[in-house]
């Protein structure tokens, strides 16, 4: 796993954890696959973003992500790989569509790519979104509303499912934190899920999109079982059992509950 992947995961990790709880250096090691040593050297590397904060045996989120730290430190990690993922994605919607963009610097990048599919209606969870396809010839943007969570800028709560419920979509793309074969989808944030949950029932077809960092991950609350999705796509790297030891037993129950996979070059 390269350095910017195993950060990203790392922070995420670490952020997933309930408010003032801290995810232990043994537990980030066994979830990555890599030696304690490292844990501490990348923890060293986020502390110093603002990211976290080392404690005693671990660390914890830094308040730092309230201020917007979470989706600015991250949109610059992995680029050449996002922009794959999002022109993927992309060329499985069809001109028409009614689409519903999940928050998450991976859509951003299949919200730079949409505008070669218009016309296309497009409802979106994030503020970055927006601000990609505003003003996009073809691209009628809507824009869902509800409480902006800080350090994301992706919109959730009761004003987000409300609208989510009164509104039909033809395709939701799904950005997701964690693919597992037990465990199905999941979230780092209770409030990101229940958006996602809302989506799921809102879509005709749910096209799920995550790097292959996220293969294998459990993360705190459960979207969906696997089948939940119609097609999932992420990176070529996923079925290296190398670098990624669980891409590809992930792969395999996604295909076995009838999801089309396709890998990005």
């Amino acid at each position: 796993m390269g350095v910017a992947n195993r950060l990203d995961l790392t922070l995420r990790l670490v952020q997933g954890q309930p408010p003032g709880e801290r995810v232990s250096v043994a537990e980030l090691a066994q979830r990555l696959g890599v030696s304690e040593m490292t844990v501490r050297r990348d923890l060293d590397v986020l502390e110093r973003q603002g990211l976290v904060r080392r404690v005693h045996g671990g660390a914890v989120a830094a308040r730092a992500r309230e201020e917007g730290g979470g989706f600015e430190a991250r949109k610059g990690w992995q680029t050449a790989t996002k922009d794959r993922l999002g022109a993927a994605v992309a060329g499985l919607v069809e001109p028409g569509s009614r689409v519903l963009l999940d928050a998450g610097t991976t859509t951003v990048h299949v919200a730079e790519q949409l505008a070669a599919q218009a016309p296309l209606t497009v409802a979106v969870l994030s503020l970055q979104a927006a601000v990609r396809l505003a003003d996009r010839p073809g691209i009628e943007l809507l824009v869902v509303g509800g409480r902006s969570r800080p350090g994301e800028r992706s919109f959730v709560g009761p004003l987000a499912l409300r609208t989510l419920d009164s509104l039909a979509f033809d395709v939701f793309v799904m950005s997701i934190g964690g693919v597992h074969a037990v465990h199905g989808w999941s979230e780092f944030s209770l409030d990101d899920a229940a958006v996602k949950q809302a989506g799921l029932a809102q879509a005709a077809r749910t096209i799920a999109v995550a790097d292959a960092t996220k293969l294998g991950v459990r993360a705190f609350s459960q979207v969906a079982p696997l089948d939940a999705a119609h097609a999932f796509v992420t990176d070529a790297a996923a079925a290296d059992p190398v670098t990624h030891p669980g891409g590809p037993p992930t792969l395999d129950a996604l295909r076995e509950a009838g999801v089309e996979i396709h890998l990005a070059p």
